[in-house]
């Protein structure tokens, strides 16, 4: 079934701005603190098995210093045939996922681009296993999962590191000389969707984002429509925290992708699925009419969160190459 307004009334829904009180100044005296740590990458050659391919295992500097693991993957013809660095895809993954291995991410080298895949600090899964830590300890209590991890405060809260690891991993692609420095796309689904939204707003230099099916925009309807994890978690740590609810939806209003839409101006192509309970269209409407950039949008009427799956990365590979005709 639908899961969320009637599509007519989706497409005029715009929610207020969820901005609270210093937003840019909190992101702008975060990625300063980010700064005071070198980036430090370094891509590793790694054999996979992928004869076509340049194949590095990468690590960075992110929020606090912290080391951040991925992939960086490119065609060998197109990066050996005279025609310059490439375009590069930085690519964020879906929740409770790592960046597995790199036979999981070969559609954008086989497009012709580079690829950064960024791990997941903190984060893993039987069928999407990540290989970096978060050191950070979180602040006061939190239940099962990240989404609550430190969200007592804009300051502790674990999005904070995860968002600057974002910005980071577009420095580590552009330091590669396999990197075209001016043609560095952001992209990813649901988690990895803000990550792309956060990051298009963030990093500069950007040139596009893909932004699929977001989770953590217009956070304040979602966790009050929808009982799917991970919004879940927030909702089972309000219950228990009853007097801190108002505390909670300060620090998520730092982190809400709606605001870092309203900052970003680089083409974007979304999608939303209307059967989707996990990060209901509603958001993804939002997140849409505030982005402040050029702008498409696929909706999906008979899909949940899997989106437009390959249908999808149709639109997305014609979407880059109308970007870079």
């Amino acid at each position: 079934m639908f899961t969320d307004l009637p599509l007519h009334e989706l497409r005029s829904y715009r929610p207020s701005l969820p901005e609270p009180p210093g937003f840019d100044a909190f992101w702008q005296r975060t990625l300063a603190e980010a700064g005071n740590h070198p980036l430090d990458a370094e891509f590793t050659a790694y054999d996979a098995g992928l004869s076509l391919l340049h194949t590095y295992d990468v690590a960075f500097s992110g929020f606090g210093g912290h080391r951040i693991r991925g992939w960086l993957l490119a065609p060998r013809a197109a990066a050996t045939d005279g025609g310059g660095p490439l375009p590069c895809v930085v690519q964020y993954i879906g929740y409770g996922g790592g960046r597995t291995l790199p036979h999981d991410w070969l559609l954008w080298p086989a497009a012709g681009h580079a690829t950064l895949v960024m791990d997941t600090r903190g984060q893993s899964g039987p069928g999407r296993p990540g290989d970096t830590a978060d050191p950070v300890g979180a602040e006061g209590p939190a239940v099962p999962g990240m989404v609550t991890k430190g969200i007592l405060s804009p300051d502790d809260y674990y999005y904070r590191r995860l968002y600057t690891d974002a910005v980071r991993a577009v420095d580590a692609a552009r330091s590669h000389p396999l990197v075209d420095p001016d043609r560095i796309v952001v992209g990813g689904r649901s988690q990895g969707g803000v990550l792309a939204l956060a990051a298009a707003a963030l990093a500069p230099g950007v040139a596009g984002a893909l932004i699929d099916v977001p989770f953590l925009t217009d956070i304040r309807r979602a966790i009050e429509i929808t009982d799917a994890e991970p919004y879940a978690e927030i909702a089972r740590y309000c219950a228990g925290q009853r007097d801190r609810v108002d505390q909670v939806l300060h620090t998520l209003d730092h982190f809400d992708g709606l605001n870092f839409a309203s900052r970003s101006t680089v083409p974007a192509l979304f999608s939303t699925a209307l059967r989707d309970a996990i990060t209901p269209p509603s958001t993804g409407f939002a997140a849409h009419h505030h982005y402040a950039g050029a702008k498409e949008l696929l909706v999906w009427q008979f899909n949940g969160h899997e989106g437009g799956g390959l249908h999808q990365q149709t639109e997305q590979v014609r979407f880059l190459q109308k970007l870079w005709a």
